[in-house]
């Protein structure tokens, strides 16, 4: 996983509840998911990739304290530009169905980095409080 671009967790776990942080196709070598430059120095910026990226990111840091995707109770999803809702939406709906998470989509200025069309936080629900990780950060 990246290290975090600042002096947070990327999970916090409070009794039965996962808070993850705000979370990015950024893979730890600091490189990103969905972002291809040419030699020229045109960038192309996919939306479909870097949202399932991102999925897949917060699925990896469920698991390391004892949830899943589908402990997921609430998103909230950060797009750069409206015009990228479809695709997002198209990944989106590969992962989670109307029985998923509640979820709240907007509109930001801008992302920490300038190749990020998107960014989700979640909070998930464990069935149990018990895990294999005694930890409550990351």
């Amino acid at each position: 996983m990246a290290k975090p671009r600042g002096r947070f967790p990327h999970v916090k776990v409070a009794g039965d509840l996962v808070f993850v942080s705000g979370t990015s196709s950024r893979r730890p070598d600091n490189t990103f998911v969905g972002v291809e430059v040419d030699e020229f120095g045109t960038t192309n910026l996919d939306i479909r990739a870097q949202t399932r990226a991102v999925i897949e990111n917060i699925g990896a840091i469920l698991g390391e304290v004892g949830a899943a995707l589908t402990d997921v109770v609430q998103v909230t999803t950060y797009l750069v530009n409206m015009n990228d809702f479809g695709g997002y939406n198209e990944v989106y709906g590969e992962f989670f169905d109307e029985t998923g998470p509640t979820r709240t989509t907007v509109a930001v200025h801008q992302l920490p980095h300038p190749h990020l069309l998107i960014e989700i936080q979640a909070v998930a629900h464990r069935r149990s409080a018990i895990h294999p990780r005694t930890e409550t950060t990351r």
